[in-house]
């Protein structure tokens, strides 16, 4: 019965449209007050939940993100990238994909990448002849690289969520892979598409252009190398890598690239607080829950129910992902990396897979979700700044859909792709 309350009250809230963090304390208390347990302990979960030492990185690199975001970084990437593979007919779309590929890596979040590239690419493409829905699709879908290619603070809640035993700097790693694969998934369906439509292919500027415009972006780039290597190397640790890299970008788009006005500036202060405060009362929250959810021995009885349906390895990851892809469509993803976690790692741990490879499933799973009505928040914005409808944009999205789902089987089903390199370099 007590179970039945928390997650009655949880699908109540998040159905009449409440805060998903404000759902997720309220049906803990609840719980906490069902079961005759000190109110006192589920405040205490709460705190407990945001005194971990690895989030303050978080906030770093969300305003690290934001510094970029509005101070031209991503204007850059744009021109290395129209340079280096523009001339291929419907170039602008692979020029979209491997853009998002570039500035995810820096901003690691696909909101961003989608709002930043998507002004930028969408009405060019639109200019140059490209139809809405593919301009749109393309820069929606391909804006999940920044959840997987390092650094991305979605990797930090998950080792939080996972119970802090799993090194960031090995999932930083471990979504390399598996990002840069998906990214050509989505480059080849965009080619395909592109042909078969006949989109124009754009003159090549030269060799001289493509260095230049190398030269302009790499000074963005290194800001990557600088946060990725740095933890690697053992310099800094994860939280030290996001307060330099926010130095950096700061640096970078001040003095380099003098794109950060002082009103952009405000701005990017106030996005990366407001967002830091949504993260940080989710994960307090999510915390009391998870609790709750291991009080009532949900893990345990997920693999008691997924083991009996079927003892096949291959048939249960595969319920996984339906299960993933499912929720991803209809709730917040961090909500969900903190909710499902210590849920479903469990069940897949139990089958021999290491936590580095289904947290890249988790990943891809929802982050696709971004990208899916009804609550697809990449999808939202990409068709605002396109001025798409949603429904005509979704009714020509399904071959990008099927290079990501293409990319999260081989993840799933070959270890390798996310396993060796975290443990050849690390």
């Amino acid at each position: 019965m007590g179970l039945a309350l928390l997650l009655g009250i949880f699908a109540v809230g998040v159905i009449i449209g409440l805060p998903v963090a404000f759902v997720l304390g309220i049906a803990a208390l609840s719980a906490f007050w069902y079961e005759g347990l000190p109110l006192l302990i589920g405040f205490q979960r709460i705190i407990s939940g945001v005194n971990v030492f690895s989030l303050l990185a978080i906030p770093f690199f969300i305003f690290a993100g934001e510094l970029m975001f509005h101070g031209g970084i991503a204007l850059r990437l744009v021109r290395f990238a129209s340079a280096a593979v523009g001339r291929v007919r419907g170039g602008l779309g692979v020029v979209n994909v491997l853009s998002s590929m570039l500035f995810g890596g820096i901003s690691g979040s696909a909101v961003a990448d989608t709002s930043a590239l998507g002004s930028i690419l969408i009405p060019v493409m639109k200019d140059k002849g490209y139809d809405d829905d593919y301009s749109v699709n393309v820069t929606v879908t391909s804006s999940i690289a920044g959840i997987l290619i390092p650094p991305s603070h979605n990797m930090i809640l998950f080792a939080v969520a996972a119970g802090g035993g799993i090194s960031i700097s090995r999932l930083f790693l471990a979504g390399v892979v598996p990002g840069v694969l998906m990214c050509l998934c989505l480059a080849a369906a965009a080619y395909i598409i592109a042909v078969r439509r006949n989109y124009p292919a754009e003159p090549f500027a030269g060799w001289r252009s493509l260095f230049v415009s190398f030269v302009m972006a790499l000074p963005g780039l290194f800001t990557a190398v600088i946060i990725v290597g740095g933890v690697l190397s053992g310099v800094f640790t994860v939280t030290e890598s996001g307060a330099f890299g926010a130095i950096y970008a700061a640096v970078v788009t001040v003095l380099v690239y003098r794109g950060l006005t002082w009103s952009s500036f405000r701005v990017a202060v106030v996005r990366a607080v407001r967002t830091t405060s949504m993260v940080m009362i989710l994960v307090a929250c999510a915390a009391a829950f998870a609790y709750m959810l291991t009080f009532y021995q949900v893990p345990s009885r997920m693999i008691s129910f997924m083991t009996g349906i079927s003892e096949n390895p291959i048939a249960i990851l595969l319920m996984i992902n339906l299960m993933l892809l499912i929720l991803g469509m209809i709730m917040d993803m961090a909500a969900l990396i903190l909710i499902c976690t210590p849920i479903f790692l469990p069940v897949v741990v139990a089958l021999g897979m290491d936590p580095l490879q289904f947290g890249m499933i988790l990943m891809m799973n929802l982050g696709l979700g971004l990208c899916t009505p009804p609550v697809g928040a990449c999808l939202f914005v990409g068709c605002a700044i396109g001025k798409v409808p949603i429904e005509k944009a979704v009714l020509t999205i399904w071959p990008f859909y099927l290079a990501i789902l293409i990319a999260l089987m081989l993840t799933t089903f070959v270890p390798a792709i996310s396993l060796t390199l975290p443990y050849l370099i690390d």
